[in-house]
């Protein structure tokens, strides 16, 4: 056995699973492309991503000896490393602090596995349908006229003044498109410019659970203060004296979500009068993502920042790819006061600087797309929606009420598994119908355990193939 010695790393170490199984190792500190000696120097490459796999004989600071075959270091995370028949494991990462809680989102995961398994997916929120003829066409015709370059960093001025007119329609307000609207790459940018432009490390931060993935990561990285408020089954209504007693003059931002994914609930005017007020009381501001404004099926969706008051302290975020069945072209916008875009837009010249010029233009069609496409498009998924609903419920899942977006949560404990990641894994590998585990949701995962989100965005033939592989494989 070779002996490691001259590397002095302060490391700890996590294994999950049993004795040779595959484990999921976590580290921390150290470098991990040098953390361990190669028997055969001929297999070892350099860093790369994907998979890298060797063979080792390595030693650490600490007297531990690891012996292994086939050991694979993900490089394109730097976090996750999976070994096989290690009998003591002391791994290092390459992952900044702020970061080395998280993994790769779960929507990766999952499609991956459906992938694998040959699983139909109503996992992932992506349509498995395209979007309408006349927004790609305008485009495809902005690439011919040689619309290629850098546009304006904040965007195409035609499409911020699309973005005005569609907000003062739906909202009644007006903005002005030069200097309170930033046309960003999706709305998870969005997100971000808005959390690193406008928040600082320590600010406290209140979410309500569940919550978008992206949420806590980017508040993460901006060193945020975060405060978590659980909205429950089965309404998932706002705690407000939950609120009211976490709300102070030291927060910061609320940022909220509605329609919110992953419930399907639509904030109330109630709940959000209550939100405004606390707000303007405490001098907080709001971060309202609002992706799914478009598909608001059972109550009217309602911006915060219409509300009297809030404008001034509201930045309003959506985007193009849910209501368009676009997702792939990560088109999205910031609508916020001049002081606050300020911020966002610092933040939003470093990340991204700008985005593709021909999808803007592509952008600017649809917003003035007329209102019978929205008619269409809510009529559409409500079909959808009432085809997976009653679909789940034969199955014998209890389903929670969804008023907007395109999921759905149901109950999946009277199939007897412990919990939604073992159930998932379940029913991708052995059913051949993916869904998301919820516990990824929520700061404590037991809130989430028993639920699991199904998505409807797709058409009708493949939620009723999935449904009925459930009803055939799938037993209490």
């Amino acid at each position: 056995m070779r002996r490691v010695e001259q590397h002095k790393w302060d490391c700890k170490f996590f294994m999950f699973g049993n004795w040779n199984e595959w484990y999921l190792a976590q580290g921390y500190g150290g470098n991990a492309t040098s953390f361990v000696q190669v028997r055969q120097q001929r297999q070892w490459q350099p860093p790369q991503r994907g998979w890298l796999k060797c063979n080792v004989d390595a030693d650490f600071h600490n007297g531990e000896t690891i012996t292994s075959r086939g050991l694979c270091i993900r490089y394109d995370t730097g976090q996750l490393i999976y070994a096989r028949g290690f009998s003591s494991l002391l791994l290092c990462n390459l992952v900044a602090k702020r970061l080395e809680k998280f993994r790769p989102t779960i929507f990766t995961q999952m499609s991956m596995l459906a992938i694998k398994h040959e699983a139909i997916s109503l996992g992932q929120g992506c349509p498995n349908f395209d979007g309408p003829e006349f927004v790609k066409e305008a485009a495809i015709q902005a690439i011919r006229d040689g619309k290629n370059q850098y546009p304006r960093g904040y965007g195409v001025p035609d499409l911020n003044v699309a973005i005005a007119e569609r907000f003062k329609k739906d909202t009644g307000l007006i903005v002005d498109p030069d200097n309170e609207v930033t046309v960003t790459t999706g709305c998870t940018e969005a997100i971000a410019a808005t959390v690193l432009g406008l928040i600082n490390p320590g600010d406290e931060v209140i979410l309500f659970a569940p919550f978008y993935d992206s949420y806590n990561a980017t508040l993460s990285m901006a060193g945020a203060n975060i405060k978590s408020i659980t909205l429950c089954p089965p309404d998932f209504a706002v705690p407000i004296e939950e609120l009211k007693s976490n709300i102070s003059k030291n927060t910061r931002a609320i940022l909220i979500n509605t329609p919110h994914n992953p419930t399907g609930k639509i904030f109330t005017r109630e709940e959000l009068n209550t939100i405004a007020s606390l707000c303007i009381e405490n001098d907080v501001l709001v971060f309202t993502d609002e992706v799914y404004d478009k598909l608001a099926f059972d109550m009217e969706h309602i911006s915060i920042a219409s509300l009297p008051g809030m404008f001034e302290r509201t930045v309003t975020m959506n985007s193009l790819g849910k209501s368009f069945s676009l997702t792939g072209w990560k088109v999205g916008w910031a609508i916020a006061p001049p002081h606050l875009t300020w911020g966002l837009r610092l933040a939003h010249t470093f990340i991204n600087f700008s985005t593709a010029n021909p999808l803007q233009c592509g952008a600017v069609a649809a917003l003035r797309a007329p209102d019978s496409y929205f008619v269409e498009l809510k009529k559409d998924y409500i079909a959808k929606r009432a085809i997976l609903v009653e679909g789940l419920k034969s199955v014998g899942f209890k389903v929670f009420p969804s008023n907007g977006t395109f999921f759905v949560l149901a109950d999946h404990t009277p199939f007897g598994m412990e919990n939604d990641v073992v159930f998932c894994k379940y029913l991708t590998k052995e059913i051949g119908v993916a869904a998301i585990p919820s516990s990824v949701f929520y700061f404590n995962p037991e809130e989430g355990k028993n639920l699991v989100r199904f998505a409807f965005c797709k058409d009708e033939e493949t939620i009723k193939a999935a449904i009925e592989r459930m009803k055939k494989k799938l037993k209490k």
